[in-house]
């Protein structure tokens, strides 16, 4: 069968790469072709175009970008045309690929949505459009299940993909990392400042600001592998401070704290038992439209899936060096750990099982013969 997958981000990437090794089990012969980035085409098939081209964030940024995005959704629907595949899987990113979907479904293509669209943090009028344009919809967060039910509309809940991607991953050999890193034996607060250059640029800064505050620690910036190392030293400057690139589960895993971009990274690092604090910083106009159009009590997946505040969230002008410093230093108390570990196994288990690029994998295939 052919399979022409769409996944944006480095998150989508991941799951995308997961998910064509599961494709490629269920049938050996599959013919892929994808966008995407390294991780997919490290699995195989056929790459059309990286992530990292169209690494457009915001309301405002999309807008200034209009005409490179609205090419690239032409193009895509040309090489969908001419590949004719006998399913078009798309993975999350949906300024994209919902506008694709509609296309493909006119085009009588078979439709599937691995991922689902943050329909339930805005603009939920989308699920009639999903309804119309989406055969099956794979959704990943305990809640959507019954989020969509209330639009008259049945999709499968499959588990999420990160309890695999963490589970699988080789247990890291702190001394070795540390050495090949050349970090000292002081306990690790990691930075993740995102992936994308806007918002990296927003955060970075004042997550370095801590260093001389916590000088028993030592902060390591975990790098995206979107991004260059130059452009993380245009804002690094003169300060002392490690940066490891595209090893971020490899520094989680040996992190006593982290100060984390709102995103998946939250639920990762929740994963790895890392205690955190969430932070958001955009430009102001993208801020502003968004904080009118998002209905949602929290941004960070966490606090999401447990329905109340779990971890610590400084959003936009509460994110400033002083909060930060009180947040950072209240997580790295032993007993407030203590009572966020809990939390954190409790959030394991909403999430389902292992399996889910299998099961999403399974049932594609299944629905094909």
């Amino acid at each position: 069968m052919k399979y022409y997958i769409i996944a944006g981000e480095a998150s989508g990437d991941l799951h995308g790469s997961n998910l064509m090794k599961a494709l490629y089990k269920e049938d050996a012969n599959a013919d892929i072709r994808f966008w995407g980035g390294d991780l997919m085409q490290n699995v195989g098939g056929t790459l059309v175009s990286h992530y990292k081209e169209r690494a457009f964030m915001g309301f405002f940024e999309v807008i200034m970008n209009l005409s490179k995005v609205l090419g690239f959704i032409k193009f895509c629907k040309k090489d969908i045309a001419q590949f004719k595949p006998d399913v078009l899987i798309l993975i999350d990113n949906s300024g994209f690929n919902l506008r694709v979907a509609k296309w493909a479904k006119e085009q009588g293509f078979k439709t599937n949505y691995y991922i689902s669209p943050q329909v339930w943090a805005s603009r939920a009028s989308r699920v009639k459009d999903i309804k119309r344009d989406i055969d099956k919809m794979f959704v990943i967060l305990p809640f959507e299940k019954e989020f969509y039910a209330k639009y008259d509309y049945n999709v499968e809940f499959v588990g999420h993909p990160l309890i695999d991607g963490i589970a699988e991953r080789k247990q890291v050999k702190e001394a070795a990392f540390r050495k090949e890193y050349n970090l000292t034996d002081k306990p690790i607060i990691a930075l993740l400042p995102g992936s994308r250059k806007q918002e990296i640029t927003k955060m970075l800064s004042v997550m370095l600001s801590l260093i001389d505050d916590f000088s028993e620690y030592q902060l390591v910036i975990a790098g995206a592998p979107s991004q260059d190392f130059s452009f993380y030293q245009s804002i690094i400057g003169h300060r002392k401070v490690s940066f490891i690139n595209n090893k971020t589960y490899d520094l989680l895993s040996i992190s006593y704290a982290a100060i984390v971009g709102s995103g998946t990274a939250t639920l990762e690092t929740a994963l790895f038992k890392v205690p955190q604090v969430v932070c958001y910083k955009g430009g102001t106009i993208s801020y502003q439209i968004a904080k009118r159009i998002i209905t949602l009590k929290f941004i960070s997946l966490v606090n999401l899936i447990m329905d109340r505040e779990v971890v610590k969230e400084l959003i936009q002008n509460d994110f400033n060096k002083k909060n930060l410093k009180t947040e950072l230093t209240k997580i790295l108390d032993d007993t407030y750990r203590e009572k966020l570990f809990l939390e954190y196994f409790e959030l394991e288990k909403k999430l389902g099982g292992k399996g889910a690029s299998e099961k999403v994998a399974k049932q594609i295939v299944s629905d094909l013969k």
